[in-house]
C-alpha cells in the first residue's frame, strides 16, 4: 500500500489489487456496524452497485456467516436506480443487492432503502423528498460506499450536477448508457433516466469510501483526485469532505501524477523500470527522440535527481534507447539456431524451435484483433501454434443474426431433403422465441446454442486467414460465462479444471493470453483469472520450466512503450492479413453489440493502436514500422488481476 501523494486532493490509498483493497473496506465497515451495536445505536450505511463493490459484499457476507457479523442493527440506503425499472427486473439494483448481500445476511427487511424504479413519474418528486426525510429520521449516513462511473459520476449525479444537489430524476448521459448496454443487450434498452441521491445528499455522510479498480477507471480517478473542483466531475466535490477517502488498485491508479511520474512528487529510488520510464516521459513531453534529450530537457523537466545520479543526459540516453531497441523482435517465438556457424549463433536464437505455443483468447476474437500480426509471424515461422477461445461469446450476436442463419439451416434441410421435422422449423421457432422475448432476457439454450455455432465458424475462418490448422483450435466454453446473460456465475473451479487440462494436454512452451482488464463486461479479468489460477497448479511441473508467459493488450487499451518488454513489427503486409482475419467475425463487423464508447470496429481500433505503437517508437528513434504489437512478460510471483467479478 502506498503514501498519500502529495498531488491529490484526497487522501487516496493504492492497494495491490482489487481483493486486498475490498477486503481492507468490507474490514472498516465491520468494524463500524460492531462498534455501533456496542454503542446500542443503529449503523447507517450508504451502499453503491456495479462490479466494483461486489467483492466488498462478498467479505461482508463471508463475515456475516463465518464469523457472526450480524446486520441486525444496520440501516441501508442505496445510492440510485434504474427509472424505469421492476424490481425483479436481471438489472434493477434491487435484484443487485439481494443477490450480493441483502439475501445471505440478517438485516430487517424493514430497514433496507433502495429508490424505486415502478413508481408513476407524478410520486417522484415525493418519494425523493421522503427518502431525503428517511435519511435524516436514520441519523444520517454513517459511511457512504461510492464507485465512479467514466464521467466522473457517483451515484447516478452526471456532469453538471450541482455541490447541492439532492435526491432526484435525472437524465443519464450518453457515456454511462453507453457503458451500461451490455447489461441491457444494447444502448436502446438502457432505461434514459435514473433516480439517484444528489451531491449534496452523499456528502453530508460522515465517512466518504470511494473504490475503483481497473485501467479504465485511471483517467477518470485522476480527473477527481488531482483535478479541479468542478460540477463537471462530481466525483471531484470529494475533495471538499474532511473524511473522504479513495481506495484504488494498482491499475485504477495507473494516471496519478505519483503512478505517472513519481519524480513530480519526490525522490525517487532508481532503477532500470523506472529510468527508463522517466526518460521516454521527457522524451514524449518534449517531443525529442530519447537520444537527443540534453542535460538542460532532464533539468527543466524536474529530472535533476535522475540526472544528478546517473548523467550525463547521453549516459541515461544511450541505455534507455538500448532497451527499448532489444524489446524489438521479428521472431516471438524465438530465432532457429544456425547450426552451420556455431561460432556466430544470433543472440536471439533458441534451442527450442518449432515451439508449441498457446495463445488464449477471452472471447472468439481477441486473438486476431490483440496479436493477429504476432499469431500470423508463430505459425508463418513454423510453431505449432494453438488457439483457445475460453468462451463461446454467444452473447454478442443479435438476434437477427441468429434469426437468419437459422433460417438458412431451415433451407439448408430442404433442399438436401433431410428429414428433420424439428430442424426444418428452426427457423420459425427462433424468430417466434425473439419476438416474445423482452430487452435483457437470457436467450433460450436453442439460440444460444445457435449464436455459439455462429461465432464458432467465425472463428475457424479467422484462424485458417492466420494460418492456423483447425485441429488445433481449442472452444473451452468455460461454465462461468455459459449463463445465456451478461451477468456470470463466479469463476469456479470447473472453469480452472478446463485451463489447466488444457495445459497439460498441448505443454506449451509459449502462452500468450489476454491482459487487458478493460473490456466493458470483465470477461477479460475472469478468463485472466482462471489462467494464472491453472498457471499456479502447473508451474512446477518439469514442462512448465521451458515455458514463458506472456501478455497482450486488446481492443480497449494498449501497452506504454516502458511496459513493453517484447515490441512485434508488422509489415504492411502482415497487417493486412491481420485485418483479413479480424474481417471473418462477421457477427461484430460493422456493429458490435458490446462496442464500448469506442464507436471505431474493432479492426479499426486494432489497427490504429498497433500503427500508434509504431509511430511513436519511431518518435523516440528506433526503426520506422508499418505497425507494432506490444506484450509484457509475465511471472508466477506477479498476481496483475484483482477482482474476478
Amino acid at each position: 500500500m502506498a503514501i498519500h501523494g502529495r498531488k491529490e486532493h484526497i487522501k487516496t490509498r493504492i492497494f495491490s489489487d482489487a481483493k486486498e483493497a475490498s477486503i481492507t473496506v468490507a474490514s472498516e465497515i465491520a468494524a463500524l456496524i460492531r462498534h455501533r451495536a456496542a454503542e446500542g445505536k443503529p449503523c447507517v450505511l450508504g451502499l453503491a452497485t456495479g462490479s466494483t463493490p461486489v467483492s466488498v459484499y462478498a467479505e461482508l457476507v463471508r463475515r456475516h456467516q463465518q464469523e457472526g457479523l450480524s446486520f441486525k442493527n444496520v440501516i441501508t440506503f442505496n445510492l440510485d436506480e434504474y427509472f424505469t425499472m421492476k424490481k425483479e427486473a436481471i438489472q434493477s439494483y434491487w435484484r443487485f443487492m439481494h443477490e450480493h448481500l441483502f439475501d445471505h445476511i440478517d438485516i430487517p427487511s424493514a430497514n433496507i432503502h433502495i429508490p424505486s424504479g415502478e413508481l408513476h413519474v407524478d410520486k417522484v418528486s415525493a418519494f425523493c423528498e421522503q427518502y431525503e426525510k428517511s435519511i435524516l429520521e436514520a441519523g444520517g449516513i454513517d459511511l457512504q460506499l461510492l464507485g465512479i462511473g467514466r464521467t466522473g459520476h457517483i451515484g447516478f449525479n452526471e456532469p453538471g450536477s450541482g455541490r447541492d444537489s439532492h435526491t432526484r430524476l435525472i437524465a443519464l448521459d450518453k457515456v454511462t448508457r453507453l457503458d451500461a448496454a451490455s447489461d441491457f443487450f444494447g444502448e436502446q434498452d438502457v432505461p434514459a433516466r435514473a433516480i439517484t441521491m444528489g451531491v449534496g445528499t452523499i456528502l453530508a455522510a460522515k465517512r466518504l469510501i470511494l473504490v475503483a479498480f481497473g485501467e479504465g477507471k485511471a483517467a477518470i480517478v485522476a480527473a477527481a483526485v488531482e483535478g479541479p473542483l468542478t460540477d463537471s466531475v462530481a466525483a471531484s466535490f470529494l475533495q471538499e469532505h474532511s473524511n473522504a477517502e479513495v481506495f484504488l488498485d494498482e491499475a485504477a491508479a495507473a494516471r496519478l501524477t505519483r503512478r505517472q511520474s513519481p519524480w513530480l512528487c519526490g525522490p525517487v529510488s532508481w532503477n532500470p523500470k523506472s529510468i527508463n520510464k522517466a526518460a521516454i516521459w521527457l522524451a514524449r513531453r518534449t517531443e525529442k527522440a530519447i537520444l537527443k534529450l540534453t542535460d538542460e530537457d532532464y533539468n527543466e523537466g524536474g529530472l535533476q535527481d535522475l540526472l544528478a545520479a546517473h548523467g550525463p543526459a547521453y549516459n541515461i540516453n544511450i541505455e534507455v534507447f538500448r532497451s527499448l531497441a532489444e524489446t524489438i523482435t521479428g521472431w516471438p517465438g524465438g530465432k532457429p539456431v544456425d547450426r552451420k556457424r556455431p561460432g556466430d549463433i544470433d543472440r536471439a536464437s533458441d534451442s527450442i524451435f518449432p515451439k508449441r505455443v498457446l495463445v488464449l483468447s477471452p472471447h472468439p476474437d481477441d486473438d486476431v484483433i490483440s496479436m493477429g500480426g504476432t499469431l500470423i509471424r508463430l505459425a508463418d515461422q513454423g510453431h505449432e501454434v494453438h488457439v483457445a477461445y475460453q468462451t463461446s461469446g454467444n452473447i454478442a450476436v443479435f438476434d437477427a443474426d441468429a434469426i437468419r442463419f437459422a433460417r438458412f439451416a431451415g433451407d439448408l434441410m430442404k433442399m438436401f431433403r433431410l428429414e428433420s421435422k424439428a430442424a426444418l422449423n428452426i427457423g420459425e421457432r427462433i424468430e417466434s422465441g425473439v419476438s416474445t422475448k423482452k430487452p435483457g432476457q437470457p436467450d433460450a439454450h436453442e439460440m444460444q446454442q445457435i449464436k455459439t455455432l455462429i461465432r464458432r465458424s467465425e472463428a475457424i475462418a479467422a484462424g485458417r486467414e492466420a494460418g492456423i490448422r483447425v485441429d488445433r483450435l481449442h472452444f473451452l466454453n468455460m461454465p462461468f460465462y455459459e449463463t445465456g446473460a451478461v451477468r456470470k456465475k463466479p469463476l469456479g473451479e470447473a472453469d480452472i479444471k478446463i485451463i489447466e487440462d488444457l495445459l497439460e494436454k498441448i505443454r506449451p512452451h509459449q502462452i500468450y493470453a489476454a491482459g487487458d482488464l478493460s473490456d466493458p463486461h470483465g470477461t477479460h479479468r475472469v478468463c485472466l483469472a482462471a489462467i494464472l489460477a491453472a498457471i499456479e497448479r502447473v508451474k512446477d511441473r518439469p514442462w512448465f520450466q521451458h515455458s514463458e508467459v506472456w501478455l497482450y493488450r486488446g481492443a480497449w487499451e494498449e501497452l506504454e512503450p516502458e511496459q513493453i518488454e517484447m515490441a512485434v513489427p508488422l509489415s504492411p503486409q502482415e497487417l493486412l492479413r491481420k485485418r483479413l482475419a479480424i474481417f471473418k467475425h462477421q457477427s461484430q463487423k460493422d456493429k458490435a453489440m458490446f462496442p464500448g464508447v469506442d464507436e471505431r470496429e474493432f479492426w479499426q481500433r486494432a489497427e490504429d493502436r498497433n500503427r500508434a505503437t509504431a509511430a511513436l517508437y519511431d518518435k523516440l528513434g528506433l526503426a520506422e514500422y508499418e505497425a507494432i504489437e506490444g506484450f509484457v512478460r509475465w511471472t508466477h510471483h506477479e498476481l496483475p488481476v484483482g477482482e474476478t467479478h
